[in-house]
C-alpha cells in the first residue's frame, strides 16, 4: 500500500548563501569566505525533507517561468515530489533569499523575497482540493500571505485532513488561525511572537505551549535549537533532547528538516512523541551539512541514526 500523502503549501526561492567571519552592520562591507547558489524556501525545503525521509509528498506553490523556477521544477522531478499544483506564471519572477552564515558557529540570518509564490490565489489552492482530500497531512507556513495560509488550512480542515502550521517567519496572525491548527511547530522566537511570552528555557517553552493550546491549537511542538523540542498536548508535556549526528556545520534549514520529518512520521501513524523524535533525527543530520534542501537526509540515514539510540 502506498504511503499516505503529505501535501505541503509554501514557497520556493533560490538561496544565495554567503559564509562570513561576522554579520556586518549597516554601511560596512566584509569579504566572505564562500558562496553557494541552491534551492530554498521553507515549504520547498520541507517538501524535499519529507520526500527524502520516505514521504509521499506533493507541493503547492507558484513559480515564474525563469531560471530559478526551472531549478525548482527539476528538483521536484528528481526528488519524486508531485508538482501538479506548482502553478507557472509569466507575470512574476521566482523569488530569492540572501543567507548570511557565521563561518565559526554556523548560525545564520536570512532575508527572503517570495516573488511569484506570494501571488498564489485562493482559486489556485482550491484546484488542489482532490489532492488535499484523503491526505494524511496538510502543512503550510507563514512565508505565504496569511490570507492564503488560512484558506489552505480551512480547506484541509473541511476535508478532514490533519493540519500542521509552521508559523515561520514570525508575523502577526489573526486569532482564527489557531483553531485551524492541529499541530503548531514554532521555534522560540516564533512562539514568543504568537504568545507574547519570552522563551529562553524549557520551562518558558512549557508556558508558551500552554498559551498556544489556550488559543485553540490542538498540539504544540516548540523547537528549541540545541535544547531540543518541547511537545505539549492536552495530556502530554514532554521535552525531547536533540538527536546528535555530529559536528554542526550549518543550521540553515534545520527547522524545515524537522517539520518535513515530523510530517512523514505522523503520516505513517507514529504518535506525536515518536514523530517529534524522528523530526529531531532528520534535523540532527541536516545541520552536519551545508545548505538547505541539499542537506536533507535520506530515510536510511535517519533510520540508522535512530537505531543507534
Amino acid at each position: 500500500m502506498p504511503a499516505k500523502r503529505i501535501v505541503i503549501m509554501g514557497i520556493f526561492v533560490a538561496d544565495t548563501a554567503y559564509r562570513t567571519p561576522y554579520n556586518p552592520p549597516w554601511g560596512e562591507t566584509v569579504l566572505g569566505s564562500a558562496f553557494r547558489l541552491g534551492p530554498g524556501g521553507k515549504g520547498s525545503n520541507q517538501a524535499v525533507a519529507a520526500a527524502r525521509a520516505g514521504g509521499n509528498c506533493a507541493f503547492i506553490t507558484k513559480l515564474g517561468r525563469d531560471t530559478f523556477g526551472d531549478m525548482a521544477r527539476k528538483m521536484y522531478a528528481d526528488e519524486g515530489i508531485d508538482q501538479r499544483f506548482v502553478v507557472p506564471t509569466d507575470e512574476h519572477a521566482t523569488g530569492a533569499a540572501a543567507i548570511i552564515i557565521d563561518e565559526k558557529s554556523g548560525a545564520n540570518a536570512i532575508i527572503v523575497y517570495p516573488g511569484a509564490c506570494s501571488h498564489l490565489t485562493d482559486i489556485e489552492i482550491d484546484r488542489a482540493r482532490e489532492l488535499i482530500d484523503g491526505a494524511a497531512i496538510f502543512m503550510t507556513n507563514l512565508e505565504l500571505p496569511v490570507p492564503q495560509v488560512i484558506h489552505g488550512l480551512r480547506l484541509a480542515r473541511s476535508l478532514g485532513t490533519a493540519t500542521i502550521l509552521n508559523p515561520a517567519p514570525a508575523v502577526p496572525v489573526p486569532a482564527e488561525i489557531f483553531a485551524l491548527t492541529d499541530y503548531a511547530t514554532p521555534n522560540e522566537h516564533e512562539a514568543e511572537g504568537l504568545t507574547g511570552l519570552k522563551v529562553n528555557s524549557i520551562e518558558d517553552a512549557r508556558k508558551a505551549a500552554d498559551a498556544l493550546l489556550a488559543k485553540g491549537v490542538k498540539n504544540a511542538v516548540i523547537t528549541l535549537g540545541e535544547k531540543g523540542v518541547l511537545v505539549k498536548t492536552g495530556s502530554i508535556t514532554e521535552h525531547l533532547p536533540v538527536v546528535n549526528a555530529g559536528a554542526v556545520v550549518d543550521t540553515t534549514g534545520a527547522g524545515d528538516a524537522f517539520n518535513g520529518g515530523f510530517a512523514v512520521a505522523l503520516a505513517e501513524g507514529k504518535d506525536i512523541l515518536a514523530a517529534a523524535r524522528f523530526g529531531c533525527a532528520v534535523a540532527g543530520i541536516s545541520v552536519t551539512r551545508p545548505g538547505t534542501a541539499p542537506s536533507m537526509p535520506r530515510r536510511a540515514e535517519v533510520d540508522a541514526l535512530l537505531g543507534k539510540k
